[in-house]
């Protein structure tokens, strides 16, 4: 069923930036760790992470997934078919900063557990959002955050890598959270993500 996930993607043209497995089964230990009910995940590309996730939810567990390509949408559709995980996953398709909105209004969350791996430049808008409607306990994820190194780089005038560093300042300099950057380095190269947990006190 991963392997399917993974060829069906290749097959479309979709490029092959998922996590990798090793990554795909952190996240899955995580969510069940913190007994998540309720997920939101910022790019689904062709559903491989989103897999992951939504097989470690609970029964009557729901994870939201939003992804601004149409055409990788309907990929990962097919493939949470596959795996019989259709009815768990609520797929949105569309710009993340133009579906936030409407989340909001239908009182989406607040959720357990986020995953952000989208567009690289608006990781800091997605953590900020997300940090406002998680509830207290609840562990956020950002994934390629350190960028080949290249984050403690000044002044790279990269707006990509601008972006994490923005987000590694706004971690630091919030109370309402608690969070490390993880270096890896293996298939997908030099890289990192990003593991914070919402104050359960705020």
């Amino acid at each position: 069923m991963l392997e399917a996930a993974v060829r069906a993607g290749v097959e479309a043209g979709m490029p092959e930036i998922q996590v990798s497995p090793p990554q795909a089964r952190m996240l899955e230990i995580l969510v069940r760790a913190v007994g998540a009910r309720t997920v939101l995940e910022f790019g689904t590309l062709a559903g491989y992470s989103t897999i992951w996730l939504a097989r470690a939810l609970p029964e009557g567990g729901r994870l939201v997934t939003l992804e601004a390509n149409a055409a990788y949408a309907e990929v990962a559709r097919s493939n949470l078919e596959r795996a019989g995980l259709a009815e768990a996953v609520d797929l949105r398709v569309g710009p993340a900063l133009e579906t936030l909105p409407t989340l909001e209004a239908e009182g989406a969350g607040p959720f357990d557990f986020v995953f952000i791996d989208a567009d690289k430049v608006h990781t800091p808008d997605y953590f900020a959002w997300s940090l406002d409607h998680v509830r207290p306990g609840a562990l956020i994820v950002a994934d390629n955050v350190v960028r080949g190194g290249t984050l403690a780089e000044a002044d790279s005038g990269d707006a990509t890598i601008e972006a994490q560093r923005r987000l590694h300042a706004m971690i630091a300099a919030d109370p309402r959270v608690t969070g490390t950057t993880i270096q890896t380095v293996g298939a997908k190269g030099h890289d990192g993500f990003t593991l914070a947990i919402v104050d359960a006190q705020r």
